[in-house]
C-alpha cells in the first residue's frame, strides 16, 4: 500500500547490515565480511564491496519505491538496471560514475509511471514545500552530513532521501548514517543542512491526499 502522509518511508542503507555500517565507513570491518552481502544481489563479496560505496542514489530509490507502495529491487539488481539505461558508467580505469539524474528518472517512468523532476540551483529553505502530499526529495549532500552540527567540509556528493519537514528541521533517511540516530528518520536543522547541501536533487512530487490509497 502506498504510503500515506506523514508516515516513515522504509529505511535502506548502502550496506545491507545497518549496524555494521559505521565500522565499514571507518575501515574496522571490511564490506566483505558483511554476513548479509548476499542479500544485495551481489555475485560475490568483492562485487557487492565495490558497488554498496556508490549506492547511496540505490538506497534512496529504493525507499522511495517502498514509499509508494512498490516493492523495490535487491540493491545491485537495481544498479545494473540503471547501469544499461546510463544512471551508472563504469570507467575504463573501473571508476563507477553516478547516480546520474536524468537516466534514473527515465527508468522511473518507464518502469514504474513515476514522475520526477531534476532540481537545481536550490536553497535548502526551498525543500519542505516539495514534500507536500507525501513529496519525496533525493537531495545532494556532502557525506558529512551524518554528524550535522560539525562544520561541512564541503557540499554534495552523497545522496540522501528527505521526506518531511518540521519545526524549521528536514527529516531524512542517510543510507551511509554511521549508527542508528544518524540512519533513520534524522531530523536535521535547516540551516545545517544548508551547508552540506549542493542545492541540487531529484524530487518526486507527492499525490492530493484524495488520490492516496
Amino acid at each position: 500500500m502506498v504510503m500515506h502522509v506523514g508516515e516513515i518511508p522504509p529505511y535502506f542503507g548502502q550496506w545491507e547490515t545497518p549496524g555494521l555500517i559505521g565500522a565499514i565507513i571507518t575501515g574496522a570491518c571490511a564490506a566483505e565480511d558483511d554476513p548479509a552481502w548476499a542479500a544485495s544481489g551481489a555475485e560475490s563479496p568483492q562485487d557487492y564491496a565495490r558497488w554498496a560505496d556508490h549506492l547511496c542514489g540505490v538506497a534512496c530509490l529504493r525507499m522511495a519505491l517502498a514509499a509508494r507502495g512498490i516493492t523495490p529491487p535487491r540493491a545491485r539488481d537495481l544498479a545494473k538496471m540503471l547501469t544499461r539505461y546510463g544512471a551508472y558508467v563504469e570507467e575504463a580505469d573501473g571508476f563507477i560514475r553516478g547516480l546520474i539524474y536524468a537516466p534514473a528518472i527515465t527508468w522511473l517512468a518507464e518502469t514504474h509511471a513515476m514522475p520526477a523532476e531534476i532540481i537545481l540551483g536550490r536553497a535548502a529553505e526551498d525543500i519542505p514545500p516539495l514534500l507536500v502530499d507525501g513529496g519525496l526529495f533525493i537531495a545532494s549532500v556532502h557525506p558529512a552530513i551524518r554528524r550535522p552540527a560539525e562544520p561541512a567540509p564541503g557540499k554534495g556528493g552523497h545522496l540522501v532521501l528527505v521526506f518531511g519537514a518540521e519545526d524549521n528541521a528536514l527529516r531524512l533517511h542517510n543510507p551511509s548514517g554511521h549508527d542508528a540516530a544518524s540512519q533513520a528518520d534524522v531530523r536535521v536543522p535547516i540551516a545545517d543542512f544548508a551547508r552540506f547541501f549542493a542545492g541540487r536533487g531529484i524530487w518526486l512530487p507527492g499525490a492530493p491526499l484524495a488520490l492516496r490509497a
